[in-house]
């Protein structure tokens, strides 16, 4: 019972911590399975193909995922509401780019280890802003 109740009074998070976590198998997947087969990390631009293609396909899962099981949005302006999703991803890309860039292309850091560690970064702010933006019905 007093799992339950612990569940009920923290779903939101809960739930986004679990989609969060599918969404970085999602991500990392997609860009292992580039860097694993057809492109390389060491050439910068290939790097950064790879790590565009992962975000596509964990926004593109993400947003579904996120609107129906985290926010259960009933917004029926779905395009407004995945306009607004997607900018709100595409800064977070952008910081996912730059820490990338730095951590694999400046600093030599493996560019796998690096990944994880973006993918911790980018999920909280992805989560404060899909919260503040995206899906506001619900107060922080």
């Amino acid at each position: 019972m007093m799992i339950k109740k612990l569940y009920k009074k923290y779903e939101e998070i809960i739930n986004y911590l679990v989609v969060g976590i599918l969404t970085t198998i999602v991500s990392l997947g997609s860009y292992y399975l580039c860097v694993c087969t057809f492109l390389n990390p060491e050439s910068a631009l290939e790097l950064q193909i790879a790590n565009l293609f992962s975000w596509i396909c964990a926004v593109a899962f993400s947003y579904i995922t996120n609107r129906k099981f985290v926010f259960k949005s009933e917004n029926r302006n779905h395009l407004k509401e995945i306009t607004s999703f997607v900018s709100s991803r595409i800064l977070t890309l952008l910081m996912d780019m730059a820490i990338m860039f730095v951590g694999v292309t400046l600093l030599h850091v493996n560019d796998k280890i690096v990944k994880i560690i973006v993918q911790v970064v980018v999920t909280v702010m992805n989560y404060i802003l899909s919260k503040l933006f995206v899906f506001k019905k619900n107060t922080l």
